[in-house]
């Protein structure tokens, strides 16, 4: 029900995303009485873990590798520095801020990738709280929608909507691919699709940044004691997730067989329900304390992200493209 009520929200507020709402209001009702009750328990525990993983693994299917030959070598090259310096800074900066390390984590994912689904991604991989990931999606999706509307006036200023830079600094940037269509919408057409292809690549990359942001927890000194646990227990799935072996073993076989639209629009629309279902399940699971303990701490950490963003892909831009 929250999820439907999220999703009508979204209609009416696309640039926001339904899963911002469901998110959202989810909160609001998990801190009233009806909402904490003991009999939702297992109803928001199978939402916010089984469908989080289900929407991640169809995610897959309406992604190809295409993109990648689109937006060429130095397009590519433009994606991979700009995800790497993000995720460096954002760990730096929230490390600055005391943040805790699952948290910064999580920040570090969504802004480099693609909001909420990254986040959902990363989260099991490093057993983030709960609380951990409604405060990262919630932060990472206002954030994007300050940047949405920003960027096309950047893009006006110094590239004079050229398409290339435009889309680079649009799709190379924002969080969700909502956010990116609605923004290159209103520079013009043809950045809107060449941006959603610099997204699209980005999103590829989706398995390499939970990888990663793994690794990095793992190598901290409070992961030695599990370190030492999984020693001599090598199993690929202390390397990649399940779900995330299941979302790029479907982004390689359609990337091989093209599924039709007729395929890809039911599964996207049937993964994004359960992605929004999942997020109402993590807004129920949430103190509302947990929201308002670090409230200016959390107004500079997404301001000083969205600001080195932008300037680090401008330096991009003019050096590579």
């Amino acid at each position: 029900m929250i999820a439907f009520i999220g999703m009508v929200f979204g209609r009416f507020f696309p640039s926001l995303g339904s899963g911002l709402f469901a998110i959202l209001i989810g909160i609001m009702i998990g801190n009233l009485k009806f909402g904490s009750n003991s009999m939702l328990r297992p109803g928001i525990k199978f939402s916010e873990s089984n469908l989080l993983y289900y929407s991640i693994i169809l995610l897959g299917a309406t992604l190809t590798f295409n993109s990648l030959f689109n937006i060429g070598l130095t397009g590519i090259s433009f994606i991979l520095i700009q995800m790497a310096g993000t995720i460096a800074f954002v760990i730096w900066l929230g490390k600055k801020l005391s943040f805790g390390e699952d948290f910064r984590l999580l920040m570090a994912s969504g802004n480099a990738v693609c909001g909420s689904s990254a986040i959902a991604s990363t989260a099991p991989a490093i057993n983030a709280k709960t609380s951990d990931m409604a405060v990262s999606i919630t932060i990472v999706n206002l954030l994007g929608t300050v940047l949405m509307i920003l960027l096309p006036v950047i893009t006006s200023t110094v590239f004079h909507n050229n398409i290339l830079p435009s889309s680079a600094l649009i799709g190379g940037t924002l969080q969700s691919v909502g956010q990116v269509v609605a923004s290159g919408s209103i520079v013009g057409e043809a950045v809107k699709d060449q941006a959603e292809i610099f997204k699209i690549s980005r999103i590829i990359f989706l398995a390499l940044v939970v990888f990663v942001l793994t690794r990095i927890k793992m190598a901290n000194q409070e992961a030695q004691e599990a370190q030492e646990a999984t020693k001599g227990k090598f199993n690929i799935r202390s390397i990649v997730p399940w779900y995330v072996a299941g979302f790029l073993l479907l982004c390689v076989i359609n990337s091989i067989v093209l599924f039709p639209a007729a395929i890809t629009h039911p599964i996207k629309v049937f993964g994004n329900y359960l992605e929004i279902t999942a997020l109402a399940g993590i807004g129920m699971s949430v103190n509302i304390k947990d929201l308002t303990q670090h409230g200016w701490k959390l107004s500079a950490y997404a301001g000083g992200i969205g600001l080195f963003q932008i300037i680090f892909a401008l330096i991009l831009i003019f050096i590579l493209l």
